[in-house]
C-alpha cells in the first residue's frame, strides 16, 4: 500500500501545482494582453487567490512546526512531518508567494504606479512577510536533516509574525491610511 510519504504521491502533488501554476501564468497573461481596464479585476482575483493560498501555508507550517519539535528526530513520525512540511512549502507556499509577487508588482505599476505612502508601506510589510517565509523554508531544510533549531515556544511565537505582517498589509491595501 503507498503511503503519503512515498515519493509518487509528492509527485502527483508537484505536477498538480506546475498545472496550476501554468494556469495561472496563462490567464494572467492573457488577461495583461487585453489591457489594463479589462486586466485589472482579473489580476486582482488571482492576486487575492495566490495571498490566501500563501498565507495559508505561512499560518499553518509554524503549526507544523510545533508538533514537529515535539517528537524524535528519528521517529517515523518526525519523518512524516518532514515531508508534510517540505511538500507544503515546494507545492503550495513557493508558487504562491511567486505568483503573489508577480501580480502585486504588476498591480503597483499598472494601477498605481509606485505612488503612495500607502503602498510603499505595504511593499515593506511584504518584504518582511518574504523574510519570514525565507527563514520558514531554512528551518524546513533544518527539520528535513533531523536538526531542530528552535523550540515548540518559539515556534508558536513565530506563528504569530505572519499573522501580524498580514493585518498590516489588509489594512494598507483596503484603508490606505496615507
Amino acid at each position: 500500500m503507498e503511503k503519503q510519504i512515498d515519493a509518487n504521491p509528492g509527485a502527483r502533488a508537484a505536477k498538480k501545482a506546475a498545472v496550476a501554476l501554468a494556469f495561472f501564468v496563462i490567464v494572467g497573461g492573457g488577461v495583461m494582453l487585453a489591457g489594463p481596464d479589462q486586466a485589472y479585476p482579473w489580476i486582482k482575483a488571482l492576486h487575492v487567490i495566490a495571498i490566501i493560498s500563501w498565507m495559508a501555508g505561512m499560518l499553518y507550517l509554524p503549526r507544523l512546526f510545533i508538533y514537529h519539535s515535539d517528537c524524535d528526530p528519528s521517529s517515523a513520525q518526525a519523518q512524516t512531518f518532514a515531508v508534510m512540511e517540505a511538500r507544503l512549502m515546494k507545492v503550495i507556499m513557493n508558487p504562491a508567494m511567486v505568483v503573489s509577487w508577480v501580480l502585486g508588482l504588476y498591480l503597483a505599476w499598472q494601477v498605481f504606479e509606485f505612488q503612495g505612502g500607502w503602498l510603499h508601506a505595504k511593499i515593506l510589510a511584504a518584504i518582511a512577510l518574504s523574510g519570514v517565509h525565507g527563514y520558514f523554508s531554512k528551518a524546513v531544510k533544518s527539520f528535513g536533516r533531523g536538526e531542530y533549531i528552535r523550540t515548540p515556544r518559539f515556534w508558536r511565537m513565530m506563528n504569530e509574525a505572519p499573522t501580524v505582517l498580514m493585518i498590516i498589509i489588509v489594512v494598507l491595501a483596503v484603508v490606505k491610511p496615507f
